[in-house]
């Protein structure tokens, strides 16, 4: 595909001029003519300035979930949704979304519907996104399902806020426990190293590990952030990988301290919360369940999903194998086989989630109480574990002495 810029004059002699991505401007010409437009000029765009869409694969949630809703409120309100496109990518303040506004905006102006220019930028609009968008397209309700949307990003967007804020304390406190670590066995650990040579015997085996962690910091400190990264980046790549994603998501499930449990409960709101946009966007069940399954997070959740799926497609129920399924509680079973006889899924689906989120959020708070101690104790332990390494030797003597 190319892209195109055109001059054009639409039959009340105003003039149109936009860009549009083609295979020839024989295509493009045809497409101005379908608009009802007389074309002027078409011109290939030099290369040079082609907005490379590839670099914008990271927005935050919170941005499109303005966007989102601001769209949401000029489709309302009457205004066809090209132009509401040029108010968007004009007022938008991230530089990145306001580049992908600009070639979605192309795209429409091309005669692609909305939705299937949401699809070409899926680093940025989820297969969730799309579908929900392309349902109220059909359905010709395209404002009411975009507010959905909106508040779908918003509640997923306060999720995971709360979960980072609780992971906040325990990395600040987890990283200065090891500078302070790394800082003992560089600085202070040789000088007992020096004493224990004048000594001599047999040393104890904790302080021989002590010694080797010294060693190691002193001649290879500056491959420590280069060992971390590699792990970092090595973990990252084998959670991609099918096997990886399986093995670390039912890990998640049995973390201790309640961290498991956490694990699960973000799950289940975001399975629920899901579902319940799809359902009442209008989306059709079985697209519903595949999608719903797929961006759940975690795979445990989406394979219980498939088992769902294949009931459905043999005429079953959706409580039914809900029920079966250990990843799903037994409320969650029930309420939704009463959602499926009322008619009222969708209604069903978000006090389920509304339930879980906050449960998730009183989960946090407590594991943020629980944290605060077990810090505490961890950097003690740290701290006491150098200290009684590097005296032991010492001990050993006064016996001796003694």
């Amino acid at each position: 595909m190319t892209a195109f810029t055109f001059k054009a004059m639409d039959l009340a002699g105003l003039p149109a001029i936009g860009e549009v991505d083609a295979q020839s401007k024989q295509v493009v010409a045809d497409q101005l003519r379908a608009r009802g437009l007389v074309v002027l000029d078409i011109a290939e765009k030099h290369t040079s300035r082609e907005i490379n869409i590839d670099l914008f694969k990271r927005i935050k949630a919170d941005d499109l979930a303005i966007m989102t809703r601001q769209l949401a409120t000029m489709v309302s309100s009457g205004m066809s949704i090209l132009r509401a496109l040029y108010v968007l990518e004009a007022q938008t303040d991230n530089e990145k979304l306001g580049a992908v506004l600009v070639a979605v905006r192309k795209d429409v102006e091309a005669g692609l519907p909305l939705s299937e220019a949401f699809g070409r930028h899926p680093k940025v609009f989820s297969p969730l996104f799309v579908a929900m968008a392309h349902a109220g397209e059909v359905g010709g309700m395209l404002d009411a399902v975009l507010l959905r949307v909106a508040d779908q990003l918003e509640k997923d967007a306060a999720l995971r806020r709360q979960i980072k804020s609780a992971m906040v304390y325990p990395t600040v406190v987890l990283t200065f426990a090891g500078l302070v670590l790394f800082g003992l066995v560089t600085f202070i650990v040789p000088v007992f190293a020096g004493v224990f040579k004048q000594f001599g015997g047999q040393l104890p085996g904790i302080t021989k590990l002590t010694l080797a962690m010294s060693d190691f910091c002193k001649g290879y400190g500056w491959s420590i952030p280069f060992i971390l990264g590699g792990g970092w980046y090595a973990f990252k790549r084998w959670r991609r990988t099918e096997p990886g994603r399986q093995r670390w998501d039912t890990f998640r499930l049995k973390l201790p301290m309640k961290i498991g449990t956490i694990v699960h409960k973000i799950a289940l709101a975001r399975w629920s919360r899901t579902f319940s946009a799809l359902v009442g966007a209008g989306v059709p069940l079985l697209q519903a369940l595949d999608l719903t399954g797929k961006t759940s997070g975690n795979w445990v959740v989406e394979k219980a999903m498939d088992d769902v799926v294949a009931n459905v497609k043999q005429g079953g129920t959706l409580g039914e194998p809900l029920q079966a399924a250990e990843i799903f509680p037994t409320m969650v079973g029930h309420m939704v086989g009463v959602g499926e006889e009322t008619g009222a899924l969708d209604t069903m689906l978000e006090k389920i989630a509304d339930f879980y989120e906050d449960q998730v959020a009183a989960a946090v708070k407590a594991l943020t109480s629980i944290l605060e101690p077990v810090m505490i104790v961890v950097i003690g332990a740290i701290v006491g574990f150098i200290v009684i390494s590097m005296y032991m030797p010492m001990f050993k003597v006064y016996d001796q002495i003694g």
